[in-house]
């Protein structure tokens, strides 16, 4: 069987060769954002463990690592929100991925039903004021799906 990722040996390999030499974080996980294809709209951001980079080398679909469920865990596979990547990037000292996809259905990639996860901004600069609790904003509107119809009950946030 071929070895798909490099053992990391200098940083001249790292940075400089095409080798892909991975490094994951001391829990066996690396960090990925995920953009739409066409428009560059950050979706998510995730991680993967070493089995969860690999299958999605294979699938040509991302699967990502569940931190909190302990699981890795295909895209889509529940709700039919298959992200299909069209490039994966690594950084220069390739310990971060970018992956770039399509996004099947209703295109949204957030499970609680809007299209991107990042759907609330954080005041700061001139918008931040020290003497009040911070108020987050929603720049969407509109789910793109009812998360209750596609996974069944939403966790009770004593869960989280």
């Amino acid at each position: 069987m071929t070895k798909i990722f490099q053992e990391r040996k200098t940083i001249e390999q790292v940075e400089e060769s095409n080798e892909f030499a991975p490094k994951f974080d001391a829990d066996g996980l690396i960090p990925v954002v995920t953009t739409d294809y066409e428009s560059g709209e950050l979706l998510m951001q995730g991680y993967m463990n070493e089995e969860a980079l690999k299958q999605s080398l294979e699938k040509g679909q991302a699967v990502y690592y569940s931190r909190s469920r302990k699981v890795v865990w295909h895209k889509g596979a529940t709700s039919g929100l298959y992200q299909d990547i069209k490039e994966m990037r690594i950084d220069d000292d390739q310990d971060c991925i970018w992956l770039r996809v399509t996004v099947s259905g209703s295109g949204a990639s957030c499970h609680v039903g809007y299209r991107s996860c990042f759907y609330r901004t954080v005041p700061n600069g001139k918008d931040f004021d020290p003497n009040k609790e911070i108020e987050l904003k929603f720049v969407e509107s509109e789910k793109t799906f009812d998360p209750v119809e596609v996974y069944g009950d939403v966790p009770n946030p004593t869960q989280l």
